[in-house]
C-alpha cells in the first residue's frame, strides 16, 4: 500500500497514528507490542509526536518494547547515533520501562555486537511471538534501507538476523538487522520524504529493476503488511504508477 501526503508533517502524523493504533490493538490481543525504530532524519518528527501528550497518553508504554533496525558504531552521545536521536526525540520523554529499551550497543567488535544483538532478539522473539509487530524503515538516495547497502553481501544472507557492516566510505562500522528478520515483521512502514528521494522511490517501486542495487526493494514481509508513507515531494514521480491507496 502506498499513501501520499501533502507534506512531511502530515506524513509524520499518519505514522504516529498507525503506531498508536497498532500498539493498542496488539497489546489487547497479545499483551505486549514490539516496535523497531529507523535511523536517519525522516522519522524524527514522528518520534517527536510520540512524546506529545495527545499521542503519548494513548500508547500503553508499559507494554511496549523498542528495538533498532541498525546502528552506527559511534559513542552513544554522538549526533550520528540512531539511539541518541530517538532518545532525544521521544524515548526520554515517555514512561517506558528502561528494561523495555533494547539499543544496539557497539561496545565490542562490530561482529561481536551483532552476535549479541541477535541473541537478544532470538530470546525475545520466541515461538509464541516470532515476529516484530511494527518495523519502521527509511530509504537512502542510493536505495539502501537500515544499513543494507547496494551490492552488499549482506543482501544474500538467509539465516542470520543481525549483521556487521563495513564500508570504505565511512570511518565507523555499523550493525544492522538482516532481511530474514525484517521480512518476518507483521507490519513494515517505510517513511519517505523530500524531493531528493523521488527518483529513488520510483525505482524501488519498479519491480523490473535490479533489486541488488536497490536493497529497499527486497523488503517484502512474508506474512505481514507493507505500507509506504510518502510526502508529495518524494512521490512526485509516482503519479503515473498504479497506486494502492
Amino acid at each position: 500500500m502506498i499513501r501520499i501526503f501533502p507534506d512531511y508533517e502530515s506524513l509524520s502524523y499518519a505514522a504516529a497514528g498507525i503506531i498508536v493504533e497498532q500498539s493498542q490493538k496488539t497489546v489487547r490481543d497479545q499483551g505486549f507490542f514490539s516496535l523497531v525504530l529507523s535511523g536517519g532524519q525522516t522519522p524524527r518528527r514522528t518520534y517527536e509526536l510520540l512524546s506529545q501528550d495527545a499521542v503519548r497518553n494513548r500508547i500503553p508504554w508499559g507494554k511496549v518494547n523498542i528495538f533498532w533496525s541498525d546502528e552506527r558504531c559511534v559513542p552513544q552521545d554522538d549526533p550520528h547515533s540512531n539511539e541518541h536521536m530517538a532518545r532525544e526525540a521521544f524515548i526520554d520523554h515517555v514512561p517506558i520501562p528502561p528494561d523495555h529499551i533494547h539499543p544496539i550497543r557497539c561496545t565490542k567488535s562490530p561482529q561481536k555486537s551483532a552476535e549479541e544483538y541477535e541473541l537478544l532478539l532470538r530470546s525475545f522473539l520466541t515461538e509464541d511471538s516470532a515476529s516484530f509487530d511494527v518495523v519502521l524503515l527509511g530509504v537512502g538516495e542510493d536505495g539502501h534501507t537500515a544499513s543494507l547497502f547496494p551490492e552488499s553481501e549482506s543482501l544474500d544472507e538467509m539465516k542470520r538476523w543481525v549483521l556487521e557492516v563495513h564500508s570504505h566510505h565511512e570511518d565507523f562500522s555499523r550493525v544492522t538487522l538482516a532481511l530474514p528478520i525484517i521480512n518476518r515483521a507483521l507490519l513494515v512502514i517505510f517513511l519517505v520524504s523530500g524531493e531528493a528521494k523521488a527518483n529513488t522511490l520510483y525505482k524501488v517501486l519498479d519491480n523490473s529493476l535490479d533489486s541488488c542495487r536497490l536493497p529497499a526493494q527486497l523488503v517484502q514481509p512474508s506474512n505481514g503488511q507493507l505500507i509506504w508513507l510518502v510526502d508529495k515531494e518524494a512521490g512526485r514521480e509516482l503519479e503515473n504508477k498504479h497506486l494502492n491507496r
